[in-house]
């Protein structure tokens, strides 16, 4: 686990690419090479060492890097990798990330020997961007400046092109990110070693994943469920159909399995199943963000009709309920709004602005037959404005054992307050039906921790 560290948390960093090679079919070129440094002098809070292997000092440029590198950053052809690998790991080089792919079967058992011969940690090869950690800007992505908020989500990727667009996701959107790693072929690194560190790193809350293979399915299933018990883990498989399946097994040398297969193993190990990127994170930001859903039990408030009875629908969908509000709450809030009709969902009228939304939101999360809320807030066709949202901050800072998420239905007008929530705490989204997924994971999690909990 000390070289894993490593990974994430070197005091310096060796970089190892070519000012020339240009490849006609693969990832080397001078601007891989060029934008990896620029990141890293620019974020990371080490030392950073280069070597160009277009130096004519050739090995000797190693021997004039005043100290060890604790990790090294391989941007070379399959070949030249291996030889500048073995390098690293002679000089005592802990851990390397290899970011081109294209190895052939006896080039993977050349990384495979540095490993037994010089216990080095290989992360790839494949990987295409490496690793990120906000904590201390380390950065060995090759698009520059791109560089994720500080936050508690961490994801693990296999794909270097399905994290890339979730990095460009949490970039777009603020989310906040503690650690991103970028798998590749997993000739060593593999999702049980980074499962097992992000349990213990005090920066991750929760986990993404997104995965093509599993290897060793029984030690999958073993590690997840010990982090499971402290940390949620979301997954997205990709290989689910036949066709797709067989493109993994070029794609990063993974067997993808079967997909009835892949479910039992992630409901056995306590693993809530995403079904593509967005849902993936959008999950994430609820489980960082919000306590857990204790029960079933919905209220939906909004300002619009339509938008709120497709939100019940996704409710239902999502296998949890609408709540039955009591009459004391009834009473509460027809005394303090009358002309709002008090069914779930509730109709506030399209004229309402911050002061009824507190009301009713305030009586609702006091209610002890509801356990979580759906909150929905149009601009456009009603007078609600942007800064009335901070009213749903106030009230749930009041009600912090109930979670609740926010849906300004729309484009501009979920941009328009997504700016506004944005570092309050409250996740905000653009549909009914990804706010009512982000509570269904919510409970999901609640109800696999307190199984996991009641098999120890």
């Amino acid at each position: 686990m000390a070289n894993i560290t490593l990974l994430f948390n070197p005091n310096n960093v060796l970089l190892v690419g070519s000012s020339k090679i240009q490849e006609q079919i693969g990832m080397t070129s001078p601007q891989l090479f060029e934008s990896v440094l620029y990141n890293m002098r620019k974020y990371y809070e080490g030392t950073t060492y280069t070597i160009d292997t277009e130096d004519a000092r050739g090995i000797r440029a190693y021997e004039d890097i005043p100290n060890t590198p604790d990790l090294a950053v391989i941007m070379l052809p399959p070949n030249a990798s291996i030889l500048q690998s073995e390098r690293c790991a002679a000089i005592g080089v802990k851990v390397l990330v290899i970011i081109a792919g294209g190895y052939k079967p006896d080039q993977r058992k050349a990384l495979a020997k540095l490993k037994e011969e010089y216990g080095i940690r290989i992360l790839g090869p494949n990987t295409i961007m490496g690793v990120i950690n906000t904590t201390n800007g380390l950065n060995t992505t090759f698009e520059r400046d791109v560089m994720p908020i500080k936050g508690g989500i961490s994801v693990i990727s296999q794909s270097g092109g399905v994290g890339a667009c979730l990095l460009d996701w949490a970039c777009s959107y603020g989310i906040g990110v503690a650690k991103f790693a970028f798998m590749g072929d997993k000739i060593d690194v593999n999702d049980i070693d980074l499962l097992r560190y992000f349990r213990d790193d005090a920066d991750t809350q929760t986990i993404c994943l997104y995965m093509e293979g599993i290897e060793d399915g029984r030690s999958f299933i073993e590690a997840a469920q010990e982090v499971v018990r402290k940390k949620p883990i979301l997954a997205l498989k990709g290989g689910v159909t036949a066709e797709a399946a067989r493109r993994v097994l070029s794609h990063t040398a993974s067997i993808a399995g079967s997909d009835t297969i892949v479910n039992a193993a992630f409901r056995k190990a306590g693993i809530i199943r995403a079904i593509d990127e967005e849902d993936l994170l959008n999950m994430a930001i609820a489980l960082v963000q919000q306590p857990p859903l204790s029960g079933d039990n919905i209220a939906i408030v909004s300002n619009v009709g339509g938008p709120a009875i497709l939100a019940a629908d996704a409710v239902i969908r999502n296998q949890l309920r609408l709540a039955k509000l009591s009459e004391v709450t009834i009473q509460k809030i027809e005394r303090r709004c009358p002309g709002v009709d008090v069914v779930n969902p509730i109709d506030l009228i399209a004229d309402a602005r911050a002061e009824r939304y507190s009301i009713v939101l305030d009586a609702v999360l006091s209610d002890p037959s509801v356990d979580g809320l759906m909150v929905i807030n149009m601009l456009k066709s009603c007078f609600f404005e942007p800064e009335d949202a901070i009213a749903i901050a106030e009230v749930a800072k009041q009600h912090p054992d109930k979670p609740i998420v926010d849906v300004p239905a729309g484009g501009e007008d979920f941009m328009r307050i997504l700016e506004v929530l944005r570092s309050t705490g409250i996740p905000t989204y653009n549909t009914p039906e990804k706010a009512a997924r982000a509570l269904g994971a919510l409970r999901q999690h609640s109800k696999i921790h307190e199984r996991l909990k009641s098999q120890r």
